[in-house]
């Protein structure tokens, strides 16, 4: 097996998790990884706290897998990098097989971007370990419950297909536009920051300032 370590300060590579926060929603990417604002809220502070136990560096056996926490991950070909919350080796006929398992505070959602992220932990891993990873799991902590997820065809493309995104917004270094949208929103810890209600309905100036002239009595021209 050959391997690289991560980078996380690399500015060359892009935080695994900004894959899913874009996926979320492209415009808390940009303000937490463009603009570099945060707030707290009680879930992302309790999220925080449970990744931080997660996170503490360590390996033990059990059963028949050899689990790793907090193991730096680096895709130089995707141009990532991140932290896997577990990895556990599992030892099968064909040698160790990496099975990543990333630790959600939440519950299982419509979207994609859980697994997106957790695909790209695997990515990082076959580029690091030169084995192939073909499943892993989130944990979510609502419901005590592991979540499995295939790495199949179409999840690796939606995966190169975010990060590619992700790398070219941040190269751009532009906010998308507020759009407000309640089930995304009103859970968001930078709702009072990113103020979508307010900001998605102001009107273009240009009629205002016609107007302006008009009733002036003034030649726009």
């Amino acid at each position: 097996m050959t391997g690289e370590a991560a980078d996380e300060d690399d500015p060359d590579l892009v935080p695994i998790s900004a894959l899913q926060h874009h996926l979320f929603c492209p415009r808390q990417c940009a303000l937490i990884h463009v603009e570099r604002t945060w707030a707290e809220s009680a879930l992302t502070a309790e999220g925080r706290l449970a990744h931080a136990a997660v996170h503490a560096p360590k390996a033990e056996r059990r059963q028949n897998a050899r689990v790793s926490t907090g193991m730096p991950l680096c895709s130089r070909a995707l141009g990532l990098a991140g932290v896997a919350d577990v990895v556990e080796l599992r030892t099968t006929p064909a040698g160790l097989v990496p099975f990543p398992v990333e630790h959600k505070l939440g519950r299982p959602k419509e979207h994609r971007a859980d697994e997106v992220q957790l695909c790209a932990q695997a990515l990082c891993l076959e580029e690091m370990l030169g084995v192939p990873v073909r499943r892993g799991a989130i944990f979510y902590g609502r419901i005590r419950r592991r979540h499995e997820v295939a790495f199949d065809a179409a999840l690796r493309d939606l995966t190169r297909r975010t990060a590619s995104e992700v790398r070219a917004m941040l190269a751009a270094g532009r906010t998308p536009p507020a759009e407000y949208r309640k089930e995304r929103c009103d859970t968001c810890s930078l709702l009072d920051l990113c103020r979508p209600k307010a900001l998605q309905c102001r009107r273009p100036v240009g009629p205002w300032l016609a107007r302006l002239v008009e009733d002036d009595g003034c030649d726009a021209t």
